[in-house]
């Protein structure tokens, strides 16, 4: 049937970022679909939560605390083959970068912010691909931003090394073909601890929604929705593609009050 194509039953997945927000979404949606996950992030009770979450779906779970901006990510891939014997998919979430006005940008901010969004993407995968190689439908997924492609004030780190993570995505797709697909996702305004304030004040949330053709905040279940699809044998036949899962954003739904330079 069509919909068994969706499924990862006995896959082993790694996932960065995912003590909580979109990488534990993501996490969580895998094993709903038959995966074994390794879970890291930089807080082990986090990851407790989410590997708790992971076997409670039927899956087994690795929780790996690690800080990927200082520690070696081989060790996160090494823990996996250690544990599952095996890589199938890769999901990338480790990143981001706190809005700043134009001059209150450094150059150290900025290559900083490069290095945490794309320099630790790469290490990870440097590790991954020899193991990745061995899988009959290995699959790497990079969660950009839609402000990877949209502008506005104020995002000109965030933005630009999210655009670099995409344009990666797009080369490590040509890279690494035919064996790996790489694909990325961009998520819009998706409604995280990170957006609480913004969901809990309807002078916030509302002008959000309203800018957003699709009119509310988006779920961590859509961003790990198309995961589940992107690692899946669904899509075997999609690489160097980014999925904008953002409610059909053409322009930015949430401008920062940044005055005009004087």
């Amino acid at each position: 049937m069509l919909t068994d194509s969706f499924r990862l039953d006995d896959r082993v997945a790694i996932v960065t970022g995912a003590g909580r927000g979109l990488g534990a979404a993501i996490a969580e949606g895998l094993a709903q679909a038959g995966a074994d996950v390794v879970i890291s992030a930089r807080t082990a009770d986090d990851l407790a939560t989410v590997r708790a979450a992971v076997e409670a779906a039927g899956r087994r779970a690795l929780a790996v605390p690690l800080n990927l901006a200082s520690d070696d990510p081989a060790a996160l891939v090494q823990a996996a083959i250690d544990e599952f014997g095996r890589l199938d998919i890769v999901v990338n979430n480790v990143g981001g970068a706190m809005p700043k006005p134009f001059l209150d940008t450094s150059v150290r901010e900025l290559v900083g912010s490069f290095s945490f969004n794309v320099g630790t993407a790469h290490g990870l995968l440097l590790a991954a691909v020899p193991h990745l190689l061995h899988s009959d439908g290995a699959s790497i997924i990079n969660i950009t931003s839609s402000i990877g492609r949209l502008a506005d004030r104020g995002y000109l780190t965030y933005g630009t090394v999210k655009a670099a993570l995409t344009h990666y995505t797009e080369l490590a797709a040509q890279d690494l073909s035919p064996k790996i697909r790489v694909n990325g996702i961009a998520p819009g305004a998706i409604h995280t601890s990170a957006l609480d304030i913004v969901a809990a004040n309807d002078a916030l949330r509302e002008p959000i929604e309203a800018a957003t053709p699709l009119r509310r905040l988006g779920r961590p279940e859509d961003i790990a929705a198309a995961a589940v699809y992107l690692a899946s044998p669904a899509a075997a036949y999609v690489t160097g593609t980014i999925v904008e899962v953002d409610g059909g954003l053409t322009s930015p739904n949430f401008s920062l009050p940044i005055p005009d330079l004087h």
